[in-house]
């Protein structure tokens, strides 16, 4: 049976409930996912949080809330048949018990922790990689305009809410906004707390720089280029250390 769901966490953690206790999954689909085939029956399957909610209590007391972190870190990736990778894992999983997710080169544990370390990777390189700028947003009348930090990432898989924690902490009294451009999320932030919505480049033209925005982006690059020694440049290891498909939203890897 092929179940067809709405592309969510709660959703794919239904499939898993059906899975044991309806019918075997041989393929789980987001939307648009789904090629129909003759040979192959499909059904739709809809979010029940009630069915999520037990899957999610199996899944921490019988194996280890470990592995329940785990599986939602790679379920944020962009990995492609992530949902049956992830079934098959909690499978072996729940045969083998808690020591099954420590068993790396497993062919079936693999696959999830080198999933698990490429959105880690990211991640982490993000915290060092994200340039905020100066915006304001629109004010009521009579109310004075507000200043934002606003930052703008592409990044390769769902990474915003992992990101946030580390963001909130650093800017504790500054509200921000980082927006994943190519997903039209975003995480608002302030005082320590923060929220993910949806946010479309419409959205974020609304938010204007403000006037010392560009100050602030030519003491960057000056800073930048003061810093850099020339006879040691390496193209190679800065590519390795800052990856290429990230300089679109770097004002010190902009022209200058």
């Amino acid at each position: 049976m092929i179940y067809l769901y709405d592309g969510t966490f709660d959703g794919f953690l239904t499939c898993v409930y059906e899975h044991y206790y309806s019918e075997k999954a041989d393929g789980i689909c987001p939307p648009g996912a789904y090629q129909p085939d003759m040979l192959a029956a499909s059904r739709r399957v809809h979010t029940d949080e009630g069915k999520a909610g037990k899957v999610e209590t199996a899944i921490i007391g019988k194996i280890s809330p470990y592995a329940f972190a785990r599986i939602y870190r790679v379920y944020r990736t962009s990995t492609d048949g992530k949902e049956m990778m992830l079934l098959n894992y909690l499978r072996f999983c729940f045969k083998r018990g808690p020591g099954a997710a420590f068993l790396h080169s497993h062919p079936l544990v693999h696959p999830v922790a080198r999933a698990e370390q490429k959105i880690g990777n990211e991640v982490h390189r993000l915290c060092g990689l994200i340039r905020f700028s100066s915006v304001s947003a629109p004010a009521g009348e009579g109310a004075a305009q507000t200043e934002i930090l606003y930052a703008r990432v592409s990044p390769d898989h769902e990474a915003l809410e992992f990101l946030a924690p580390h963001f909130a902490d650093r800017f504790k009294n500054e509200p921000f906004i980082i927006h994943d451009t190519k997903r039209g999320r975003a995480v608002f932030a302030w005082q320590r707390r923060w929220h993910l919505s949806d946010f479309t480049e419409q959205d974020a033209a609304t938010l204007a720089s403000t006037a010392r925005e560009e100050a602030y982006r030519s003491l960057w690059r000056n800073y930048f280029d003061t810093m850099a020694i020339k006879e040691r440049t390496n193209p190679r290891c800065q590519r390795n250390l800052m990856p290429a498909r990230y300089w679109e939203n770097l004002p010190e890897m902009q022209l200058r």
